[in-house]
């Protein structure tokens, strides 16, 4: 072994943890000797990590807390490796029981939702918490989809009495007056995306069912004019796409019971040119405020295709986004 190199080990607690966390035919070892540059051997129930000194004892603290995962009963998937190293590679003493194992009960799809990423815990923390929470990032990394569960959450154990999901209707790139139909059908595709999101929590039946029992409502935020919402959750997508005058209306609409989660990509604004985003402006203006927390998103929490990420990051290289706020503390 060269000098410069170091040598790991990691011992599972039985062959069947370890088969769980090597991978049918050790694939997840071949998934982390190529995402982190070491080699890793196993014998039975004991590996061997070799390779430069930090990604080795990066891949063993690894190992320990994707071992921690499977003695709780975590079922282990590709993916969640990928989203592991990304966590410990940006805090090597974070605990990912503290992040995977927080989840987010659906009863009606039997599942539960679980964060994949530190900004994402943080995030879902800050809805548990505070009355107004800004979630702010690129594409994929959850903003919406996380919003919407805990939405479906609080509706399901009655601590809201309704959702309410609202989106401003902004052309991007497509006037509104070139697409056919009346001005619902006009509107709806700009809502398509809420009732995606929606219908991943629920069957589409039981969600048109509450959407007809007005328990559930999707609107463009033009609809908000003028009315209280109490006992609601209330969730605003593509936020950026506000202007300063409908953030603060949407903002104001707040009543008693409620909570708002606002979303959007500050380096996604399809406003015309010359319009301040109300989004940018509230970052600007809202700092400190008891009960409004700002949660920031990088593209080291993008949780869809992996080609996503390189994508958000190309983007970012050529485009560089306005510098970010630090986060504060839930």
């Amino acid at each position: 072994m060269d000098k410069s190199e170091a040598l790991e080990r990691f011992v599972a607690a039985d062959q069947n943890l370890a088969n769980q966390l090597f991978g049918q035919q050790n694939r997840y070892l071949r998934q982390i000797e190529r995402s982190l540059g070491v080699r890793i051997g196993s014998n039975g129930t004991e590996l061997t990590i070799g390779g430069d000194p930090a990604a080795a004892e990066l891949a063993r603290r690894l190992m320990e807390e994707l071992h921690s995962l499977l003695k709780e009963g975590y079922p282990l998937y590709p993916s969640d490796i990928d989203y592991a190293i990304r966590i410990l590679s940006a805090n090597s003493r974070a605990r990912l029981g503290d992040i995977f194992l927080d989840t987010i009960s659906i009863p009606a799809r039997k599942k539960n939702i679980s964060p994949k990423s530190l900004a994402q815990k943080t995030y879902i923390d800050g809805i548990r918490n505070n009355d107004v929470v800004f979630g702010i990032g690129p594409a994929g990394t959850g903003k919406t989809y996380l919003a919407m569960a805990m939405a479906v959450s609080f509706l399901m154990k009655k601590e809201v009495s309704r959702i309410v999901l609202v989106r401003p209707a902004v052309e991007a790139g497509e006037k509104l007056g070139f697409l056919p139909g009346d001005i619902a059908e006009k509107i709806n595709p700009y809502l398509r995306p809420l009732y995606d999101a929606l219908f991943d929590m629920m069957s589409v039946e039981k969600g048109q069912d509450l959407i007809d029992r007005g328990i559930i409502e999707v609107a463009p935020l033009a609809f908000m004019r003028g009315r209280t919402l109490n006992d609601a959750f209330v969730i605003l997508d593509e936020a950026q796409n506000t202007t300063q005058e409908q953030m603060k209306m949407f903002l104001t609409r707040l009543g008693f019971g409620s909570r708002a989660i606002v979303t959007g990509d500050v380096t996604q604004i399809d406003l015309p040119s010359g319009r301040l985003s109300g989004l940018v402006e509230a970052t600007e203006i809202l700092q400190g405020i008891p009960g409004i927390f700002f949660n920031y998103f990088s593209d080291r929490d993008v949780v869809r295709h992996p080609i996503v990420q390189s994508i958000v990051q190309a983007y970012d290289r050529a485009r560089p986004a306005p510098a970010k706020k630090a986060i504060p503390t839930p």
